[in-house]
């Protein structure tokens, strides 16, 4: 990328006194008549209609958003910033995707006025502001996606212009924001721009149009002639855009502190008019991740505020549940996103721990400090599972309270044998099994094939893959081959019986009996599966992009009544019985004839903002942010900091059951 250097002398620029003539012939240099702010006067009325047959043909705007929305892979609750959206075309046509939050910037006073209009219109809910793109009026980290598109990167005179563009983008994002600008390939218009043209743009007006390089190479500037058949010339306009290739962008949103930069193709403009094209003739686009720590927030501590830790796992630890290892940008992401919403908590302080090396003493120097823990560490100390319990053991210990269950909960669940025997005591079906130790050489098979084949301690879905399922003794043998070797695992085995109904999964918030909200069932949906694989929520479902497995849904469970109740009511019992706190979820599924069996229980389960939790909650009509604000006010009301009503108090005031969603 060539800058442009301070000793170079700038092109003569015009005076303007008086009123401009609307044509000033011919001129032997293009560039001595472009204004450094062209981008103020041009972008208008005529501009809708010299361009019309792109920013005006709603079947480019639709297939261009089709387009850009798989490449950022848009939610309907993102945050999204149009930044120079002109007439609002593609934010229009977001909102009518149902893109919830849709925000648009634009410097054309009438473009964004037209906007409104439209929007007001159609009734879409977007917010329109006129402004100025190198100084954006929006607060830091405050959207997920930050679109420039339709060509409108490059207007500034400097290239120092551009980078401030990118660097307010870099600013208002939210850590792991994307953007995608498209924005005309440079190379490819060096070589073939059209130095001059003309074309009818309806029965009435014509534009013709000059081009000419810059003297340093790098903007093609333009000229349009707009002429009327019976008023004559209209308007004599000239502007410059700035011709970037792909190492120049790569520089420039590597300047401005972007990561992962991907061009995702060059896409050319199907005009109906299919003429004059210019700028938009071939275009890059190209998207980039936000990398970044969130803003430190500057509010005033409300007396009633508390002071909360939040534990997670360890980023410098090997964590060998992962495929790789190790955390990756997925993991922090969903880091990320968590302190994205527990932002939105005006109560709370938080403070984020995850160097185990250190934890021990932090905690000890922390204490009297906080008013309690969240512990979300269930990679368990040190990133090792089987020391899941020790967290909450520690908190215990130093006398710290916490949310989630305790470590006598935890011991219990991670034993799946142990929970299975605890659920046939309660008369509780679960499936039939038979167990298998280290050192057993021999072992009777008391259950008939299809089985499935798990380890007994473990989570995360370790060690069970499309292998673990056995039709026939031989794939038997080879599943816990696989489990031996490729996960290394030396613990007891569990051999279950293959159940092959619906797969189900309940979650619970609070405290039973006291206060306590159950979340509606969801079921995984299988039917993207191809026919020859097991239907199975394993490994591969949760770590594996590549898998098939990993365009498995959740889906809202459809289950007769009967079935439901007793789901329900065996869980409470299990939540009751395994002393879980504050927030859990059951796993079930129903045999061939429809009948319901206990899985396995996780009184720590995934908090992330696109687990089951999240799914079970957001159809239960909660946020990611209002279901993580539940679970600390469950653990609230349980330690006594929080009454029933919601207000804060050091003392329980007795027993009430919130509600139970079915």
């Amino acid at each position: 990328m060539k800058d442009e250097s301070s000793k170079t002398k700038p092109p003569h620029r015009r005076k303007v006194t008086g009123k401009s003539p609307k044509s000033l012939g011919p001129v032997p240099n293009l560039e001595e008549h472009v204004f450094p702010d062209w981008w103020r006067r041009i972008f208008n009325s005529l501009y809708l209609k010299t361009d019309a047959d792109v920013v005006e043909d709603q079947n480019i705007t639709k297939n261009e958003i089709q387009l850009f929305s798989q490449f950022l892979t848009l939610s309907p609750d993102d945050k999204v910033l149009d930044l120079c959206c002109g007439q609002g075309r593609h934010s229009l046509e977001l909102a009518r995707l149902g893109m919830k939050n849709v925000y648009s910037l634009d410097r054309s006073h009438y473009l964004i006025q037209k906007a409104r209009s439209q929007a007001k219109k159609e009734g879409l809910n977007i917010q329109f502001r006129e402004g100025d793109a190198r100084k954006l009026p929006y607060l830091p980290d405050t959207f997920d996606v930050v679109l420039i598109l339709g060509n409108s990167f490059g207007y500034f005179e400097t290239i120092q212009d551009d980078v401030k563009v990118l660097k307010e983008v870099f600013r208002v994002l939210k850590p792991w924001g994307r953007i995608l600008i498209d924005v005309a390939d440079g190379e490819f218009l060096r070589k073939h721009f059209h130095p001059r043209s003309w074309e009818w743009i309806d029965k009435k007006y014509f534009v013709c149009r000059e081009r000419s390089l810059s003297v340093d190479n790098q903007r093609l500037i333009s000229r349009e002639i707009i002429t009327h058949v019976d008023k004559g010339v209209i308007v004599d306009q000239f502007y410059g855009e700035r011709l970037y290739t792909e190492d120049d962008l790569t520089q420039l949103l590597k300047a401005a502190g972007f990561d992962e930069i991907i061009f995702q193709g060059k896409i050319s403009t199907d005009s109906q008019r299919n003429q004059d094209l210019g700028m938009m003739e071939q275009r890059h686009i190209v998207t980039s991740r936000v990398k970044k720590e969130w803003t430190p927030t500057r509010r005033r501590i409300k007396p009633v505020s508390r002071n909360v830790i939040v534990v997670f796992g360890d980023p410098n630890h090997p964590d060998l549940l992962k495929p790789s290892s190790i955390f990756d940008d997925d993991d922090f992401y969903t880091i990320d996103q968590l302190k994205a919403a527990l932002r939105e908590l005006p109560d709370y302080n938080f403070t984020y721990l995850q160097n185990h090396n250190t934890l021990i003493n932090d905690l000890t120097n922390l204490k009297g400090k906080t008013d309690f823990v969240v512990n979300l560490c269930d990679e368990g100390f040190h990133n090792n599972p089987r020391k899941e319990l020790h967290v909450p053991a520690l908190l215990e210990m130093l006398d710290i309270p916490h949310t989630g269950s305790g470590p006598q909960c935890l011991a219990y669940c991670y034993d799946k044998s142990l929970v299975r025997g605890m659920g046939r005591e309660m008369n509780i079906p679960v499936p039939k099994a038979c167990f298998i130790k280290p050192e057993d050489t021999t072992f009777e098979l008391l259950i008939h094939f299809p089985v499935i084949v798990k380890p007994n301690f473990g989570d995360s879905s370790f060690g069970i893959t499309q292998k673990s399922v056995a039709n026939n003794i031989e794939e038997l043998m080879d599943a816990i081959s696989d489990i031996r070797d490729k996960f290394g695992y030396d613990k007891p085995i569990l051999v279950e019986e293959f159940l092959t109904g619906k797969d189900l999964s309940l979650g619970i918030i609070g405290n039973f009996p006291e206060a306590y909200v159950v979340l509606p069932l969801i079921e995984e949906d299988y039917s993207f599966l191809p026919n020859e694989l097991p239907r199975i929520c394993g490994y591969e479902a949760k770590w594996l992009p590549d898998s098939p497995y990993w365009n498995i849904k959740s889906i809202p469970a459809v289950v007769p009544e009967e079935v439901e109740k007793m789901i329900v009511g065996s869980s409470l019992k299990l939540f009751e019985r395994l002393e879980c706190r504050d927030y859990v979820r059951f796993d079930w599924r129903l045999d061939d004839e429809g009948n319901p069996c206990l899985l396995e229980v996780n009184p720590n389960p995934g908090w992330c903002w696109d687990g089951h939790l999240a799914k079970m909650a957001h159809l239960a009509g909660m946020s990611y942010t209002e279901m993580l604000e539940a679970i600390l006010r469950a653990a609230e009301v349980r330690m006594g900091i929080r009454s029933m009503n919601g207000k804060r108090t050091e003392e329980h005031e007795g027993k009430e059951i919130i509600q139970v969603l079915s």
